[in-house]
Formats: structure tokens, C-alpha cells, sequence
């Protein structure tokens, strides 16, 4: 029987550069207050969130990932041509098929890389991040793109006093390539379904086509369920993948959670006690939460401000809907 020759992949892969697209429209909470009951001392709070962005009809998940790859591709050093993958996690691509991914491959101008869709809500970064890693060490692609993209105002009901001020839209993109050392951990992952009804979309899309339901579908949580879920149980993640990656909580330079809530944020830093010295990300507080956008996006302000530098070690998780949850120690670019 012949052998199979082995891959031609490098051992070790890195993030070269990263971009982000937030829509031009900024929404305060002022504007969500009209549709509820509620206050902006309470949502600030309760979430810490001031504003967010909402895209218009021309700020589509393509463009907005084009616009925000074309950022991480330039800041990478490369040429889009030399894309082998394309993988890009949203839950709001509303066509079934063909994925997104296809599309944004091409209008950037990639050499027929492959490209598809993944659906891993606020954990989908995490997820395509070590598929990325995974491709670049079997040698199937030198560079990689990752993008984490949502338009959650599509999927927002206004009138849900727990979840109307939450969701923000946007796109975050890295670039992830081949390195001479470790630049991507190991990835501690998982999901918990049994869980599964604490964060999810109210109704099928058959229900509203099929005039079961009147209202559009949306997303709606049990906010106390999965406060309590996010805190104490992905606080243990967190320090999972710090432990995989060899490394102590005072080693760290940065922190980057999914920016749901900041007081999911502020509590998962006290109980894995985090120095002083590590910068924080609190891009929720202007974003607003934009699920697998959400940390791309704070890892490029992180950079952009001058709060974090290139070379610095980063600790990125994210959790959300399923429950999914996926988190790693980085190297920034």
C-alpha cells in the first residue's frame, strides 16, 4: 500500500494583522429608551454600554467584512491574493447558501481561496481562529482570514426591555500566517447544550414564513442564567487556557473578552485575578456587545489607542449562545 505524503505546514502560526469596520451610525441609549421602560443610569449600570453602531442598508455583513479584512490584510503586509482560507463566523448572514465567505473572498480579490461560514455565536472567533491555526500547521493554507461579522440590529427586539440595548453591529478581521514560535495557544473549547435555551432566536424562520407569528424573529436570553454561567464558569475556561499556554495571570499584558457586559467583564477580572498591569478591553462600553465581532473589534482599538502594542500576550475568550465558549493566549501583531 503507498504512503501518503505528509502536509507541508509549519509548526507554529501567529496573527499578522487585524482590521475592524464599525458602522457610521451611533446610536445612545437615548434612542433605545424610546421603545422601553427603562433609564440611561439603568442600562449603563446593568451593562456599562453608553452607545453602539447600527449599519444602514448599504453596511451589509459583505461590506462591512470587505471593508474591515482590507484593514488586516494591509496591516498583515500581504497581498489578498495570497489568502488560502477565508472563514467567517456570523449568525446573520440571512441567506442559507451560498456562505458569505464566498462572496467577501472574491470582492477582496483572493486567488479562489477557500471560503465558508461558521456559526458559533460570540465563541465564533475563538472557533475560527484555531481553525485558522489548525490549516496553517497542516499546510492546506499559508494565510489565513478570519473574520468575525454580525448585523444584530436585524435581529434586536426593541421592545425587549432585557436585551434592546445590547446588540451593536460590526466587523473584525484578522490575518493569521505562518511564525517561527508560538503565536496561538491552545485552544480550551466546548459547549454545554443543555444549556442551549438561555440565549437563542425566539422562533424558526418556518414559523414566520408559514404566518405562525407576525413579528420577525430576534434573540432573547435569561439574563440572569447566563450572567452566572459567564462569570463563574468562563472565568474557569480563562484560566484553562492560560495554564494550556504554560503561563500566570502576571504574565499577561492584555485581556480581551467578548464584550457582552461589563459587569461580566469586571467580574471575570477579579476572579482570576488579574494585576493591575494588564490592559483590559472595554470596547462594550461604545460597541456594544456585536457577538463574533466583538473581540476582533476591541483587539483593534486595544492597538489603534496605543492601550496595547504589538508583541504583547493577550488573553482572548468568548462565550455565547448554545452555550459555546472557546479561549486562547495570543500574540498581538
Amino acid at each position: 500500500m503507498p504512503k501518503i505524503k505528509p502536509s507541508k505546514g509549519v509548526p507554529y502560526a501567529r496573527i499578522l494583522g487585524v482590521g475592524g469596520y464599525r458602522p457610521t451610525r451611533v446610536v445612545p441609549n437615548e434612542v433605545i429608551l424610546e421603545k422601553i421602560d427603562s433609564s440611561d443610569e439603568w442600562i449603563r449600570s446593568r451593562s456599562g454600554i453608553e452607545t453602539r453602531h447600527w449599519a444602514n442598508a448599504e453596511e451589509t455583513v459583505a461590506a462591512m467584512s470587505v471593508e474591515a479584512s482590507g484593514k488586516a490584510i494591509a496591516d498583515a503586509g500581504i497581498a489578498a491574493e495570497q489568502i488560502g482560507a477565508v472563514i467567517v463566523s456570523t449568525v446573520t448572514h440571512f441567506k442559507q447558501t451560498p456562505a458569505v465567505a464566498t462572496e467577501i473572498a472574491d470582492k477582496l480579490g483572493t486567488a479562489k481561496a477557500a471560503a465558508f461560514d461558521i456559526s458559533a455565536g460570540c465563541a465564533g472567533f475563538g472557533y475560527g481562529l484555531t481553525l485558522a491555526k489548525g490549516m496553517i500547521a497542516e499546510g492546506s493554507a499559508e494565510y489565513v482570514l478570519v473574520i468575525g461579522v454580525e448585523r444584530l440590529s436585524d435581529l434586536t427586539d426593541l421592545e425587549d426591555r432585557a436585551t434592546a440595548f445590547l446588540f451593536g453591529d460590526g466587523a473584525g478581521a484578522v490575518v493569521v500566517g505562518p511564525s517561527t514560535e508560538p503565536g496561538i495557544g491552545p485552544t480550551v473549547w466546548g459547549s454545554e447544550g443543555d444549556k442551549s435555551e438561555t440565549i437563542k432566536q425566539t422562533v424558526p424562520w418556518t414559523d414566520y414564513r408559514e404566518g405562525e407569528v407576525e413579528r420577525f424573529p430576534a434573540i432573547t436570553q435569561e439574563g440572569q442564567a447566563v450572567f452566572r454561567w459567564a462569570v463563574f464558569e468562563m472565568a474557569k475556561v480563562a484560566k484553562e487556557a492560560l495554564d494550556a499556554a504554560g503561563l500566570s495571570p502576571d504574565e499577561l499584558d492584555v485581556f480581551i473578552p467578548h464584550q457582552a457586559n461589563e459587569r461580566i467583564i469586571d467580574s471575570m477580572v477579579k476572579t482570576l485575578k488579574l494585576p493591575e498591569s494588564v490592559t483590559v478591553a472595554r470596547d462594550v462600553r461604545t460597541t456594544g456587545n456585536t457577538s463574533a465581532a466583538s473581540i476582533p473589534l476591541a483587539m483593534e482599538r486595544l492597538l489603534a489607542t496605543g492601550e496595547a502594542k504589538s508583541g504583547d500576550t493577550a488573553l482572548v475568550i468568548g462565550f455565547g449562545a448554545g452555550l459555546v465558549y472557546a479561549a486562547t493566549v495570543v500574540t498581538l501583531p
